[in-house]
């Protein structure tokens, strides 16, 4: 029957003065590092009337949010709607897709 025999009071208080020194040297090495920067994809669609940009997207095949997101590095949603201004615009023009994903071509 037995079991683990349990510790003695002496050997209980190094255990968890050692666990506290384990714990304090964690808690200086995160301290210690400097917290990391979040890069968050921007949320601000590109300028519709920048010719760079423009000329940047009539080099691509086909324009999909995903393609355009990935490619300004912006959300798929801010993608979305720069697309829509484009179309407005007479930039570029839709040539497929349903009302999930969209697909356009530049004229």
């Amino acid at each position: 029957m037995g079991g683990k025999k349990k510790l003695g009071l002496k050997q209980m208080e190094r255990m968890q003065t050692k666990k506290d020194e384990e714990d304090s040297k964690k808690k200086e090495k995160t301290a210690a590092a400097s917290p990391r920067e979040k890069k968050s994809s921007g949320i601000v669609p590109p300028d519709v009337k920048n010719e760079k940009i423009v000329g940047e997207l009539k080099k691509m095949p086909v324009l999909t949010p995903y393609a355009v997101a990935s490619r300004f590095n912006i959300r798929i949603s801010a993608a979305r709607d720069f697309l829509e201004q484009l179309k407005e615009n007479g930039i570029i023009e839709q040539v497929g897709g349903n009302h999930n994903i969209k697909i356009y071509k530049a004229n």
